[in-house]
């Protein structure tokens, strides 16, 4: 089921991202690693919304920053971006494995990305919750227990 769980996930995504293109969201490829986590892990410590939803952003926020604020260096740019994203993370106890590739796509990623500046938090955020959403409803149905373990 966790194959269903993670087409569906990346589906919904994917088909909000082609009908709502207004939202200006994307599809990156940190939420790949996110559905291995949401849909063959659910009930992993890293799957659960709060380290999902606050590790993105978290991440998110670090590498807009790291690519706006640091010197022209890519490798300091891209070395620092995932580095204070997981520093970050820990110290906020939202640690989400993808969150350091949603840091660095906001370093490395395509012109889209950089051209959305802080703004790329926004579709982070968005896809991670519908992320989210459809696994509530995913590992519910297929999946003995509840999902998710916690919110907090």
């Amino acid at each position: 089921m966790a194959w269903l769980g993670a087409f569906a996930g990346i589906a919904v995504l994917v088909l909000v991202v082609d009908l709502l293109p207004q939202l200006r969201l994307l599809v990156i490829g940190s939420f790949g690693a996110s559905a291995v986590l949401l849909f063959g892990a659910p009930r992993a410590p890293f799957s659960q919304p709060r380290n999902l939803i606050g590790g993105h952003v978290i991440s998110a926020l670090a590498g807009v920053a790291c690519y706006r604020y640091l010197p022209d260096t890519l490798f300091v740019q891209e070395a620092t971006a995932v580095a204070t994203a997981i520093a970050l993370m820990m110290a906020t106890h939202t640690l989400h494995p993808p969150g350091g590739a949603t840091a660095l796509i906001a370093v490395i990623g395509p012109d889209t990305v950089h051209q959305l500046g802080w703004a790329y938090v926004f579709p982070v955020l968005m896809g991670a919750v519908l992320m989210l959403l459809v696994a509530v409803v995913s590992n519910n149905l297929y999946e003995r227990g509840s999902y998710p373990d916690r919110w907090d």
